[in-house]
């Protein structure tokens, strides 16, 4: 019967999918944010929400700084199991196959690439499919479906095709990228992969070392990304190649850039091979094959997959909207469910900061830095459960390496600044999510905040500085003494001065709670730091030397600066604005400013740091010029293309948007509090909170001229001010917006 059920499932899926009858995984377009210009960071991932394993088209030899798919490339040069989740982030333990007809073999990525045109390409989350030309002009088609730690590619060679290749490359250090040596360096004798054709079991097996974000983390002697590779057709011969060397039967090497090619006969046409991953071994990587895969049909997978996205996106269904609005909104809440990434392979993982294997479910790739402002407490309203296992995850790597993580890839390293899981931690405990360990959790968020790091004045700590201890709070031995991070001793002081005020004050809340009365009294003080950095002359957040000496910046200079100007970091104090305002000579004074910020371009949404800055009109009584601001950003920054202004950023980007087109934004996340912005959608229905309930949000009369707020309602209860509460979103089930022109 349950066997029944499933065909059947499967068969009414199947036609609706080809009748036309979209559902939200339908309307998603991977493809948003894919192209190099505007620098959107994304890739068309196949796999279910939060996949171990991202398996993606790959046009490029990806590295950090470029993704492996980039929309304007024009040849395929592999199927890909990756795990880079982000363009400024590193690949590792990474695997691709690559189908190929014609006499020589061409196997090194720059030379094996298949010309393909967008119009022959099909991209879902849970299905793509390309066709790329032959050299000798016929088509090959590529597919690919995928679970979690697994993933199926079918390769469609052309009709009686004598000649059928598939190239399995198991690790690319490549010495022709320019930036090889520095990313590498003299670790490179340590990275060898190894790969095993298995001709008797028609099986590739073997492993890949690298870690392409090496040189800024630890050594992990132990880490590897097992692959196992198994094919539904006999093959018939069998190499490995390793740079320019090619050896013929020899069905395993070890080396720094190299793999198999395997070939079959022509009495099918299709090539299906099914791979397994894992960080744990080979033999796990089997076990992952056969639990997410074994021996479904293609199109069961494809089917399973489907209906896990459409479980995820229904978290949040719009109303009113056109198709176009739809594929923007359920692309975004797609970018939403990648990452963090799950890291535990059926109750163990491989440990990243102790290079060990562990009971229990972990996850990783977690870009702090962004996804504190918008994404992690959007997924505390969506996904509190979730959220509690992250921060178990977090506490885990804090147990096993010493500290909270500040972005690791999948171990520590140092990139951007602060330390921002504290964040994450203080805003779900304050909205009383706390299925983790809340004593360890207060015990690590307290140590970034009051211990510096080893040699901390001794390091200057520039950015993706080579490793040489773990960054934490660099600097922060000047700023418990001096009050704020001098630029002549620790880099981006001005960013780290602001971003550490920030986490004291995080810190802070979860100390008053936890009734430690002396912690919550210094931190609270530490949290006012951002003022001593304020010149009021200039009236900027400008660096300071350690003599207290001022340095002047103009529009172009950003020393002490991350990822930014000095505008980009005028108005970062997000846990004190009343503060901030009275710091910048009261509302008039502080509007005008924010008003400059807009007016002259100086505002970046492509950049994290000033997410929140539209929604500071709420705070000085101007809450229509934010409407307006939302109305415009939701639409130029968001648009249904491969080409959007900035980089995702693992779902932060995304999160802004879904909290704009709701009507509210968490500017300080642990405040509890939500500056209210104005709806861009009819009507739109959250599932919300532990319980699943549906919060409903209306937005009353609205229309192109009927944009701005004049009241709210929830429950049928006026509500009245700039602010929604954490205790209003959580607990109501109706809010509506009346709207006015």
């Amino acid at each position: 019967m349950k066997k029944l059920f499933t065909t059947l499932l499967l068969l009414a899926t199947t036609v609706a999918v080809h009748a036309g009858k979209k559902s939200a995984a339908d309307y998603v377009n991977p493809l948003i944010g894919t192209a190099w210009e505007g620098e959107g960071g994304t890739a068309p991932f196949v796999g279910r929400p939060f996949m171990m394993t991202n398996f993606l088209p790959q046009t490029r030899q990806n590295k950090m700084g470029s993704m492996a798919y980039v929309y304007e490339d024009k040849e395929i040069i592999g199927f890909m199991a990756s795990h880079q989740p982000t363009v400024w982030m590193g690949d590792y333990g990474y695997v691709s196959l690559m189908p190929q007809t014609g006499g020589e073999i061409k196997y090194l990525p720059e030379e094996r690439g298949l010309a393909f045109d967008h119009a022959d390409e099909k991209s879902t989350p849970y299905y793509y499919s390309v066709k790329m030309k032959t050299p000798q002009g016929k088509l090959l088609k590529g597919e690919m479906t995928a679970a979690s730690r697994a993933a199926i590619m079918r390769f469609t060679f052309p009709k009686k095709e004598k000649v059928q290749n598939i190239i399995v490359q198991g690790i690319n250090l490549n010495p022709a990228l320019a930036d090889w040596a520095n990313d590498y360096g003299p670790r490179i004798e340590k990275i060898h992969g190894y790969i095993h054709v298995d001709t008797v079991n028609n099986e590739i097996w073997g492993y890949n070392p690298d870690r392409q974000s090496s040189q800024i983390s630890p050594d992990l002697p132990n880490f590897k990304g097992f692959f196992v590779i198994k094919f539904n057709r006999p093959i018939k011969g069998v190499m490995t190649w390793d740079n320019n060397e090619v050896y013929p039967e020899k069905p395993r090497h070890k080396g720094t850039r190299m793999g198999a090619a395997v070939s079959f006969d022509n009495r099918s046409d299709v090539v299906e091979a099914r791979i397994g991953t894992s960080f744990i071994s080979v033999e796990q990587a089997r076990e992952n094959l056969e639990r997410e895969i074994g021996s479904k049909p293609f199109r069961e997978v494809m089917a399973e997959t489907r209906d896990a996205w459409n479980d995820k996106l229904a978290k949040i269904e719009p109303s009113g909207i056109d198709d176009n609005t739809k594929a923007i909104f359920y692309t975004a809440m797609y970018h939403c469910y990648l990452f963090p990434r799950e890291f535990s392979e059926y109750g163990r993982y491989y440990s990243a900061f102790d290079d060990k294997v562990h009971e229990g479910f972990s996850y990783n790739d977690y870009s702090l830095w962004d996804t504190f402002r918008a994404y992690h407490p959007l997924m505390t309203i969506l996904e509190p459960e979730l959220t509690g296992n992250w921060i178990t995850s977090l506490l885990q790597m804090y147990k096993e390496g010493g500290w909270l993580p500040m972005w690791p890839n999948p171990g520590y390293t140092n990139i951007m600044v602060g330390t921002h899981a504290d964040a994450v931690i203080a805003d779900a405990f304050m909205k009383g999510i706390r299925n983790y360990d809340t004593e360890l959790a207060y015990e690590a968020v307290r140590k970034d905040a009051m211990v510096p790091p080893d040699c901390d004045t001794q390091r200057r700590y520039g950015d993706r500085d080579r490793w040489t201890a773990y960054e934490a709070r660099a600097g922060a031995s000047y700023y418990h003494s001096l009050g704020y991070i001098p630029d002549d001793r620790t880099a981006e002081s001005v960013s780290r001065t602001l971003e550490y005020a920030y986490d004291d004050w995080c810190v802070a809340q979860m100390a008053r709670e936890l009734g430690h009365d002396e912690d919550y009294a210094r931190l609270m003080d530490m949290s006012k730091n951002y003022r001593n950095i304020y010149n009021r002359e200039k009236g900027f957040m400008l660096p300071r030397k350690y003599s207290g000496e001022w340095i002047d910046l103009d529009d172009h200079n950003r020393t002490g600066l991350t990822e930014g100007s000095k505008w980009t970091y005028l108005f970062c104090a997000m846990h004190d604005i009343p503060g901030l305002i009275d710091l910048m000579g009261g509302n008039e004074a502080f509007t005008a400013k924010l008003d400059r910020n807009f007016e002259e371009g100086h505002y970046r949404h492509d950049n994290e740091p000033g997410h929140h800055y539209i929604y500071l009109y709420d705070w000085c009584g101007q809450p229509k010029k934010a409407q307006e601001l939302v109305r415009h950003h939701t639409r130029v920054n968001y648009p249904n293309s491969p080409v959007v202004n900035g980089n995702d950023d693992c779902g932060q980007m995304s999160a802004w948007y879904i909290f704009s087109v709701m009507g509210f934004y968490p500017v300080a996340p642990a405040s509890n509090t939500f500056a209210v912005g104005a709806p861009q959608y009819p009507e739109i229905r959250v599932k919300a909170g532990a319980d699943g309930h549906t919060l409903t949000i209306r937005a009353d009369g609205l229309s192109e001229n009927s944009r701005y707020v004049a009241g709210i309602e929830i429950d049928g209860v006026a509500h009245n001010g700039n602010f929604l509460s954490w205790d209003d979103i959580s607990n109501a089930r109706e809010i509506v917006f009346r709207m006015t022109d």
